[in-house]
C-alpha cells in the first residue's frame, strides 16, 4: 500500500489534547485529497436488504472501506493517551464527535 505523503503533516503534529483545531484542519486536508471527508460527517449506512442492486453493495463496501481507513489515519495521528481512550469507537464519525467531545466540549 502506498503511503499519501500527505499523512507526514499528521505524524508530524499528532493530536495532544490541545490541538483539535489545527489536527482537524491538517486531518480534513489529508481526506480531501483522498475524497474520504464525507467519511467524517455520515453516519454508517444502513444495512443492506437482500435485494439490494450491485450499485447499491458497491457503495455500502465504499462507505465501508473509506471508513476503515479514515479510522486508521485518526488513530495513528493521536497520541497513545488519547488512542486508548478513543480505540473502541468504530466508526470515523462517531471518533471525530467524541474527540470533539473530550476535547473542545469538556
Amino acid at each position: 500500500m502506498s503511503k499519501n505523503p500527505l499523512t507526514i503533516i499528521l505524524e508530524a503534529n499528532k493530536l495532544n489534547g490541545n490541538n483539535y483545531n489545527d489536527w482537524l484542519r491538517s486531518l480534513n486536508i489529508i481526506l480531501d485529497f483522498e475524497t474520504q471527508t464525507y467519511a467524517l460527517d455520515q453516519s454508517p449506512p444502513a444495512s443492506l436488504p437482500e435485494d439490494s442492486s450491485a450499485k447499491e453493495r458497491v457503495m455500502f463496501e465504499k462507505w465501508h472501506d473509506d471508513d476503515r481507513k479514515v479510522c486508521s489515519i485518526i488513530l495513528t495521528s493521536m497520541t497513545i493517551e488519547l488512542h486508548v481512550v478513543t480505540s473502541c469507537t468504530c466508526h470515523a464519525v462517531w471518533l471525530r464527535k467524541l474527540l470533539k467531545e473530550l476535547l473542545i466540549l469538556k
